[in-house]
């Protein structure tokens, strides 16, 4: 039978930890009720901490071994160190061709672990910024809600993780076989590894020298802002503006100023009744076709869908 391992760590996530315990513990041919996995929750130690209550687990780190699959939950503090023995049972893991995945912040774990290296990977929008800098060697993409790369998987934060789990799945015994799952778990079967990730999208960060400005900017997100315009507000030319802005922010001025007015259009979609044409409008943009467009390109959604699903 495909063994599939849960590795647990000190800290866990325990949300992460119950998706892959439920979608393949639960999963069997149509039918037939026949299980088709063997699931194992595999601790680091006897007895892991897991948020508000204490995981005693009967398999540890050796339990790994007969494992076609391995799944690492996300970890609460992605700063903690990741154990040398747990390092040598993932290696020991992919050197004998297991299938290795991880759902929101385990993908730390297996950065650490050098299994990501040269791969394209996900994990929790906002943990995203950290695991690209501590890690230049993974390409990092925060707008997905997982990657496949074969042999090894990766999903963004909380329900990614069952859309994973539900692709590898499907991958194994076909869409059949998922479809039952997903209908167990009363969850959509149809949400793809490339749909954007539901973000929030702030105004990228900047230093105190630009704050006056960006105030202005989103006090004025409704009105036709030029690049001319911004440059005046700062007391500067164009070009020095323009060289300034992206030091600081780390981007040029026209994507801050579109960021800027999608975020608003969120805020409007959630909070407001208004039409996608007032919302357009209001967020500044010259169309609801060019606002329409925007929106999808950045949000992964049309308006009306993010609308439906996120407002009040």
């Amino acid at each position: 039978m495909h063994v599939v391992a849960v590795l647990a760590l000190d800290g866990l996530v325990p949300f992460d930890l119950t998706i892959p315990c439920e979608v393949f513990g639960r999963a069997a041919l149509p039918d037939q009720r026949q299980r088709l996995y063997e699931v194992r929750v595999c601790g680091e130690a006897a007895a892991v901490h897991a948020g508000h209550f204490e995981l005693r687990c009967h398999f540890r780190l050796d339990d790994l071994v007969g494992a076609k699959t391995v799944i690492v939950p996300g970890i609460e503090n992605i700063a903690t160190p990741v154990r040398d023995e747990v390092i040598a049972a993932l290696h020991a893991a992919a050197a004998r061709g297991a299938r290795i995945a991880s759902i929101c912040s385990g993908a730390f774990v297996l950065a650490a672990a050098g299994l990501l290296d040269g791969l394209r990977a996900t994990t929790h929008w906002l943990a995203a910024p950290a695991l690209a800098s501590r890690y230049p060697r993974v390409s990092v993409d925060a707008n997905v809600l997982f990657v496949d790369e074969g042999r090894v998987l990766t999903s963004a934060g909380a329900a990614a993780g069952l859309d994973l789990c539900l692709h590898m799945l499907r991958s194994d015994h076909g869409a059949a076989v998922a479809a039952d799952a997903a209908r167990l778990a009363v969850v959509p079967l149809e949400r793809q590894g490339g749909q954007a990730q539901f973000i929030m999208r702030p105004p990228p960060a900047s230093s105190a020298n630009l704050a006056p400005l960006l105030q202005w900017l989103d006090e004025n997100l409704h009105r036709t802002v030029s690049l001319d315009d911004m440059a005046r507000q700062a007391a500067t030319s164009p070009r020095t503006f323009s060289r300034r802005f992206r030091a600081q922010t780390g981007t040029t001025p026209l994507q801050w100023l579109l960021t800027a007015r999608v975020r608003r259009a969120q805020v409007l979609l959630e909070t407001t009744d208004l039409a996608v044409e007032q919302v357009a409008t209001q967020a500044g943009f010259e169309s609801a076709s060019t606002f329409r467009e925007r929106f999808c390109r950045t949000v992964g959604l049309s308006p009306s869908a993010y609308r439906k699903a996120f407002s009040g």
